[in-house]
C-alpha cells in the first residue's frame, strides 16, 4: 500500500517512502524572479541582469563591471551546473571574466534545450540567462524561515552547514540544527536573530550583518505571504559581506489576491499542459505515471482513492480534486482533462457529497460522456447530498456506467474493468 498523505507543512504529498508524488500548485519563479523579490525587500544578493539574447548578455556583463561574472541559464530545474545543451555545450552555468566570453556562451545557451537530472530526457528549452557578478564564498550557512504547525507559527531554522542536502544534516548532525520560534505578534526580536546568527557561526562585525538579514528575510516572509523562505547558501564573502546567494521561496495560495504581482509571474512554460488547463477551471489536477483516472471532490479522499487502486493491483493515472464548490461545467472540464491523457484505460469516480451536491456531479458526467463520446471504461460511486437523483439521473442517461456500492467495491470495479490495449 502506498499511504500517499498530506507533509506536515501541506505542500506535497508523499508515499510510504515519504518521496513526494503530487506536490500542491507551486507557484513557479525562474532564479532571477525570486532575487528580483529579495532585492526588493533589502535583502542582499549578487548583482545581477537578465537577458534574452546575446548580445544583451554581453551588455549586462559590461554594466556589472565585476571581476568575474556568472551566466546562469534560467530554467526551473535543479542540476544546472551539470547539464548539458543540445547545442553541445556542457554546463549551464559557466564562470569568465571577459564580457565578451559572456556573449558567445550565451548563444549556445538561448533557444537551446538543456537536459539536467531533473529535466525530461529532451530537456528544457532556455529563453533567458541571468548575467551575475560572482562572489567568492568564503564560508557557506544554511537559513530558512517556515510556518511551523507543532510551534503554531514561524521558525527560523539555521544551520553552520550550508550548501548542503539539510536533511542529510539533520539526520546525521542534529546539534548542528538551530531553531527559533518567532512570536507572530512580535516579529524576530534583535536577540533571537543575534543568537540564530552566531550558532551558525557569524563572528565579529558578520553577525551583526547576518542578524539584518534575517530580520529583513522575516520581513519579505511576512509581506509576501510565504510559507517558507529558504537561503542555501547562506554565506559570507572574503570581503566580509553576507550573502543570500541562492534562495527558494513557497508562496501561499490563499493569499493570491493580495500577491496579484507575484501571482502573475507564474512561469508556466515548463508546466505540464493538462495541469496549466485545469488550473483555468479551478481544478487541482497532477498527472500520475497510471492508466486509471481519478475524478475525486477534497484531497483526502483523493489520496485515498489513489492509495485504494494501489492497494488493489492497479496504478492512479492522476490526482484531481474537485473542490467543495464544483459547477457542472468544471464536470465537464475535468472529463476532457482526463479523456485527454491517452494512458488513460478506466475512469473511476469518486463523489462523498456533503457541500457538493451529487446531482451536480450527474448532471455534469452525462453532459460530457454523450459530448465527448468516452470510449473507456466508467465506475462511479456516488454517496452524499441528493445522491438518490443523481443515481436517477445516471440510470436514465443511456450510458454504459459501472456503478459501486462503495469506494473499495468502486476500486475493485476499475482495476477490473481497465481497457484492453
Amino acid at each position: 500500500m502506498s499511504g500517499y498523505r498530506l507533509d506536515p507543512l501541506g505542500e506535497g504529498v508523499y508515499d510510504n517512502e515519504m518521496v513526494r508524488v503530487i506536490p500542491v500548485r507551486w507557484l513557479n519563479l525562474q532564479e532571477y524572479q525570486s532575487k528580483k523579490i529579495m532585492v526588493d525587500h533589502g535583502v542582499t544578493v549578487q548583482r545581477f541582469f537578465v537577458a534574452d539574447t546575446s548580445q544583451d548578455a554581453m551588455e549586462a556583463a559590461k554594466r556589472l563591471k565585476a571581476k568575474e561574472i556568472v551566466l546562469k541559464a534560467q530554467i526551473l530545474a535543479g542540476g544546472r551546473g551539470k547539464g548539458s545543451f543540445t547545442s553541445g555545450l556542457k554546463g549551464g552555468v559557466h564562470l569568465t571574466k571577459n564580457p565578451d566570453d559572456v556573449g558567445q556562451l550565451a548563444k549556445q545557451m538561448l533557444g537551446f534545450n538543456l537536459i539536467t537530472k531533473q529535466t525530461a530526457k529532451e530537456g528544457v528549452k532556455v529563453n533567458k540567462v541571468m548575467v551575475a557578478e560572482a562572489l567568492d564564498i568564503a564560508r557557506e550557512t544554511y537559513l530558512a524561515i517556515l510556518m511551523d504547525r507543532a510551534c503554531n507559527g514561524p521558525v527560523i531554522i539555521g544551520s553552520p552547514q550550508g550548501g548542503m542536502d539539510i536533511e542529510e544534516v539533520a539526520a546525521t548532525k542534529p546539534e548542528l540544527i538551530f531553531k527559533e520560534v518567532i512570536d507572530i505578534f512580535e516579529g524576530v526580536r534583535g536577540d533571537q536573530a543575534l543568537r540564530m546568527a552566531a550558532n551558525i557561526g557569524f563572528k565579529g562585525p558578520l553577525q551583526q550583518q547576518a542578524a539584518e538579514q534575517i530580520q529583513k528575510l522575516y520581513s519579505l516572509f511576512l509581506k509576501v505571504d510565504a510559507t517558507q523562505v529558504e537561503v542555501n547558501p547562506f554565506g559570507e564573502t572574503p570581503d566580509g559581506q553576507v550573502v543570500c546567494f541562492d534562495a527558494k521561496i513557497n508562496f501561499d495560495d490563499n493569499a493570491e489576491f493580495r500577491q496579484k504581482d507575484i501571482f502573475s509571474q507564474d512561469d508556466i512554460s515548463e508546466s505540464d499542459p493538462l495541469e496549466t488547463e485545469a488550473a483555468k477551471y479551478d481544478l487541482k489536477y497532477i498527472g500520475m505515471d497510471g492508466n486509471i483516472a481519478c475524478f475525486v471532490n477534497g484531497a483526502g479522499l483523493a489520496m485515498a482513492t489513489c492509495d485504494i487502486i494501489d492497494l488493489h493491483g492497479g496504478k492512479p493515472a492522476n490526482f484531481l480534486d474537485l473542490g467543495g464548490g464544483v459547477q457542472e461545467n468544471q464536470v465537464y472540464q475535468a472529463f476532457k482533462l482526463l479523456t485527454a491523457d491517452p494512458r488513460v484505460e478506466a475512469i473511476l469516480v469518486n463523489i462523498f457529497g456533503g457541500i457538493v451536491n451529487c446531482a451536480i456531479i450527474a448532471n455534469g458526467i452525462t453532459k460530457a460522456c454523450h459530448e465527448l463520446k468516452l470510449k473507456v471504461p466508467l465506475v462511479v460511486r456516488l454517496e452524499g447530498t441528493n445522491v438518490t437523483e443523481a443515481k436517477r439521473i445516471l440510470s436514465e442517461s443511456g450510458l454504459p456506467i459501472i456503478s459501486a456500492r462503495d469506494l473499495e467495491d468502486a476500486a475493485k470495479k476499475a482495476v477490473a474493468n481497465v481497457a484492453p490495449k
